[in-house]
């Protein structure tokens, strides 16, 4: 069962004249429930609110755009299909966007359904107060959240603090860049001291103190950073983080596995420890109290087959970003997917890929989010119930690491943060395997067992790689797996022995090595400087976070935005085959003014205060 923001019935009972600042008001409206009659009873504030949290699933957003279409991968990945033909999603659009306008105005009618319930929260003060200082924190998090995607985007923008009620009020100038981030900080703050604890709710779904104290750091290492270069922000964001990571009651920590982070949100299973903010889906469409999202459709793996659930596979990985995993980390395989889905048979039938070249690494989809893993029965041709990360511990963990050593440098305490993200990350599975005998007799339609005992380790299985020709064993490989990539085992303490028996030979021996602290521990190198560990935490960022809408940001607040996508240009245009020319448009088309979007042509001509960005006139 999802919680009762999504669950109960959304109601719209505003006109919505300040959603995107349109000049309507309808004198003699017929389809909303006026203030002046409603947000009487904690039932209809919490109604309220619900209709503020639906904007997070609106398709402009997090249910469906904002996974494929704003290009918000950068470096990571690419949009792999040859249409739409133009957009945002290959830097080729105009202010007149159908995919910009309508993320600018969603977002304005959700600040507009926050300012509504704002005005009337305490209407009726024998509502528990509790109740409504929660509704309210909630609503000014949202209010200032809302701001903060503007911001990210379009730059300075109108600040909507009150319900538009005139067709005059409509004309309402952009604040600078740095008052609109002075607002968000400012609601967001108050809504601090206001919300629940993240223990007290008992999901993700819902704003808590420990989402408000995250987003907060989010958005103080954005002040950070480019443009405004507020440096000192950074020991404000080194703040926020902090006290996540201090919060005992809260009691954050990371999930043991990296890839249960992700069924979790398929399966509708809440981990708060892990995940502190998500939106919430709900349902397959078969009944009227579905909440569904196309997370998995659009930027899962792609999918035929109606069992696994059929997904688009829109989203592939680049080259460069599969090669930023060392060996051992297992993220790698559960974000950028080791193989392709079967047109027929089970859920999640699968054939392994075996090609590591280049050329072929672009052809690798996005994959954290699978659509096999749903349980909701039957699975619709597209929407589901996936859940869509907004703000994980491990995003914390890094945002102090990278302020921490903004601030005082690589020390001991930001150090430890990226290890215990490595440490979650890493095999504890066998490393190598040699063979020390290759033996004789071995033939190829007769194939010795591989067995491993020992090292207090489970779970390893691999099979041999015989010479036909010498008739010796050459090589041992592990079983391909969906998850780790292989299945190399867990848990060794020790090496294991290797055991190779049976098949047509005799005498073939080897030995194993297994993975070990040190190969996920940082080195002395990673951490040896302020700028060593700057660059380890940025690659770090986007080992951890790959394919969660944060690289575009991450990228252009750190001043590297167009260099990184420069440098995927030129590689990628010399590996890609003829016939995926189209997958290079991205970063052949991006140039300076793709640092923002245009303010869109509809709310200049309804807004004529407005004034349009610098590079877009």
């Amino acid at each position: 069962m999802k919680n009762r923001v999504i669950n109960t019935t959304v109601l719209i009972f505003v006109m919505m004249v300040a959603t995107s600042c349109k000049k309507f008001l309808d004198t003699k409206p017929t389809d909303f429930l006026a203030p002046l009659t409603y947000f009487n009873t904690k039932e209809q504030l919490e109604y309220g609110i619900a209709s503020v949290y639906d904007i997070l699933q609106n398709g402009n957003l997090y249910g469906n755009n904002l996974l494929h279409m704003y290009a918000l991968e950068a470096d990571e990945g690419f949009h792999s299909r040859t249409s739409p033909a133009s957009g945002p999603h290959i830097y080729d659009f105009t202010a007149s966007n159908t995919y910009t306008t309508n993320y600018w105005s969603i977002l304005y009618q959700g600040i507009g359904r926050a300012n509504l319930l704002l005005e009337n929260v305490n209407k009726n003060e024998a509502i528990d107060v509790s109740i409504r200082n929660k509704i309210r924190g909630e609503a000014l998090f949202l209010r200032g959240y809302f701001h903060f995607l503007l911001a990210q985007n379009f730059g300075g923008v109108p600040l909507i603090l009150k319900t538009v009620t005139s067709p005059f009020d409509v004309e309402k100038p952009r604040a600078t860049l740095k008052e609109t981030y002075d607002q968000i900080v400012k609601d967001m703050t108050e809504a601090e001291g206001l919300v629940a604890d993240i223990r007290e709710i008992g999901f993700g779904g819902r704003v808590s103190k420990s989402a408000v104290r995250g987003i907060l750091a989010r958005v103080y290492l954005n002040m950070a950073g480019y443009p405004l270069n507020e440096t000192a922000r950074y020991e404000d964001a080194r703040f926020w983080a902090k006290k996540v990571m201090d919060d005992g009651a809260a009691a954050h920590s990371l999930n043991p596995s990296f890839a249960n982070v992700f069924i979790n949100y398929a399966q509708d299973k809440y981990d708060v420890s892990e995940s502190i903010w998500e939106v919430e889906f709900k349902g397959n469409g078969g009944d009227a109290f579905a909440e569904t999202g196309l997370v998995g459709y659009q930027n899962g793996p792609g999918s035929t087959n109606p069992l696994t659930g059929i997904a688009l596979g829109v989203i592939r990985a680049t080259a460069d970003f599969y090669q930023k995993f060392a060996a051992g980390d297992l993220r790698r395989d559960w974000t950028i997917a080791s193989f392709t889905y079967a047109a027929t048979g089970e859920s999640g039938t699968k054939n392994y890929i075996t090609s590591t070249s280049r050329q072929q690494l672009y052809l690798r989809h996005s994959a954290k989010y699978r659509r096999e893993y749903e349980t909701v029965l039957p699975k619709s041709s597209s929407a589901g119930p996936i859940n869509y990360a907004l703000l994980r511990f491990s995003d914390v963990l890094l945002m102090f690491a990278e302020a921490e050593n903004e601030v005082n440098g690589p020390t001991q305490d930001a150090i430890e943060a990226v290890n215990k993200i490595r440490k979650r990350a890493w095999s504890t599975g066998i490393k190598t395997i040699s063979i020390t005998n290759g033996g004789t007799g071995y033939t190829t339609t007769s194939l010795p067992i591989i067995t491993f005992s020992g090292g207090n380790g489970s779970q390893a299985s691999a099979v041999a790689v015989v010479n036909g020709t010498t008739k010796k064993v050459t090589g041992i490989t592990f079983v391909k797996d969906a998850v780790i990539g292989q299945l190399n085992g867990k848990d060794y303490t020790s090496a294991p022995t290797v055991a190779i028996t049976g098949g047509a030979g005799t005498g073939a021996t080897a030995t194993a090595t297994i993975y070990t602290e040190d190969d996920y521990k940082l080195t002395a190198l990673e951490t040896g400087s302020p700028e060593a560990f700057r660059n380890l935490i940025r690659d770090e960022r986007s080992r951890e976070l790959g394919f969660e809408s944060l690289r575009k940001s991450d990228l252009i607040r750190w001043g590297i935005f167009l260099q990184r996508m420069e440098d995927i240009r030129t590689v990628m245009t010399a590996e890609i085959a003829t016939n995926q020319y189209f997958y290079t448009r991205p970063y052949v088309n991006v140039k300076e003014k793709n640092l923002l979007w245009p303010i869109p042509e509809k709310e200049l001509a309804l807004n004529r205060a407005l004034e349009q960005n610098p590079d877009w006139k």
